[in-house]
């Protein structure tokens, strides 16, 4: 695991808090910006994730 797959992870539960905060307290922006957080999130664990599948490729291609 790299550290953008373990940023967007935190970056994912991080607006998760945040929607579940704008919910109970009625606070669309707070809401918004949880949305926002985990879709931020999704795709920087996105990017780990290319990133180690690339660093696995090449070991697996490496004679």
């Amino acid at each position: 695991m790299n550290k953008d797959q373990v940023k967007g992870v935190g970056e994912q539960v991080k607006g998760k808090v945040n929607e579940a905060v704008g919910k109970a307290t009625d606070n669309p922006g707070k809401e918004l910006k949880g949305d926002l957080q985990q879709g931020a999130g999704k795709v920087q664990k996105g990017y780990g994730d290319a990133k180690e599948d690339a660093k696995d490729d090449a070991k697996r291609n490496t004679p």
